[in-house]
């Protein structure tokens, strides 16, 4: 009778054996923590951290929509953020997330951002006119 293979090993098993990783210390995990929403494009320096919206994890698979320090409702209106001890349950529940839900909001803002009186189009038309300079 011939013997029976082994069970196959396991990527972890094989980079174990090759000296890859650490026997028993468990493999890193990866979690995005931050989405930064903008109707300006990627390498506009310039202005682009002015009109953009970010989406930060803030733990319990909940996301908040940030922008200046303050956070957005499901409503569309802005308050400022509260340190983390004058943070009430409901503040809590009206200014967090799931990650789609919060997507949807920073992407729904984003058009509607106004700086120093310049609007998302006002941006976008100085930054087609620096990149035809």
């Amino acid at each position: 009778m011939t013997a029976q293979p082994g069970r196959a090993m396991t990527m972890r098993e094989i980079r174990e054996q090759l000296g890859h990783a650490t026997p028993g210390v468990p493999a890193p995990t990866v979690q995005p923590t931050r989405y930064v929403v903008s109707c300006l494009p990627e390498g506009d320096d310039t202005d682009r951290h002015l009109f953009a919206i970010q989406v930060e994890y803030r733990g319990r698979d909940r996301w908040a929509v940030v922008r200046h320090g303050q956070c957005l409702t499901a409503d569309g209106s802005w308050d400022w953020e509260h340190v983390p001890s004058e943070r009430t349950d409901e503040w809590l529940a009206a200014h967090r997330f799931d990650v789609d839900t919060a997507l949807r909001l920073a992407k729904e803002q984003a058009p509607l951002i106004t700086v120093n009186g310049f609007t998302v189009s006002d941006a976008l038309r100085m930054h087609a006119e620096r990149s035809t300079r």
